[in-house]
């Protein structure tokens, strides 16, 4: 019985994902779906992809939390319209919660529509919302190991970048290591090496996001 429910429950997730995206490409907007542990930096690379793209596309954001409405008034200082979803305890977005969200924009007004999704490497990768494309955080503190303890999330993304690289000669983590185990689980991952603090990668990675927005 409980396995019945469970699959009630992820059909009618994926249901509401399709109605999403099929909204999203009726409208050509990119929309991509962020994910990582607290702390990689996802709001930091938000924040510096917007500064990067604003005035050359039309960016909107969806900012998922548990609670508070932190990220999304950093967001909105920039200029850039953002939403924000509180979960009340969950600790993903699902396709319900991102639709909501959508409902709030004007999508005729948007190119790229980026979702901070909540700070977690297990429920984000588990539930489809409707985004087009899926990247995840991985920060150099965090360790080297996370593709064997979380195999899931990287198998789901289409992105996977290396944050805080700036971190890297004070760390042991691995990099050759960790690629190596990033493409066993997914072949076809781009690997992207990022820092805020001193714009490395910054341009790979905006420059990959332009080349999807052509592809919608």
């Amino acid at each position: 019985m409980k396995v019945t429910v469970l699959q009630d429950i992820m059909s009618a997730n994926d249901r509401i994902a399709s109605k999403n995206e099929d909204l999203l490409n009726k409208n050509n907007v990119l929309a991509v779906n962020v994910m990582s542990s607290p702390g990689a930096g996802k709001t930091s690379l938000i924040l510096e992809t917007i500064k990067k793209l604003k005035n050359q596309i039309k960016i909107a954001v969806i900012e998922a939390d548990i609670s508070s409405t932190i990220d999304a008034e950093k967001i909105i200082e920039t200029g850039v319209p953002a939403v924000q979803i509180n979960t009340g305890g969950e600790c993903h977005t699902d396709a319900n919660m991102f639709g909501t969200g959508i409902e709030q924009l004007s999508l005729k007004d948007i190119d790229l529509l980026l979702l901070e999704n909540v700070g977690n490497l297990v429920c984000p990768a588990e539930f489809r919302i409707g985004a087009q494309r899926n990247v995840m955080l991985l920060s150099i503190p965090e360790g080297d190991d996370k593709p064997y303890k979380y195999p899931l999330m990287f198998t789901t993304v289409e992105v996977v970048i290396v944050s805080k690289m700036d971190y890297l000669p004070l760390s042991d983590f691995n990099l050759d290591q960790f690629e190596k185990a990033v493409k066993g689980i997914n072949p076809d991952a781009h690997i992207f090496h990022v820092s805020i603090k001193n714009g490395t990668g910054i341009e790979e990675w905006t420059g990959w996001l332009k080349s999807q927005l052509r592809l919608i």
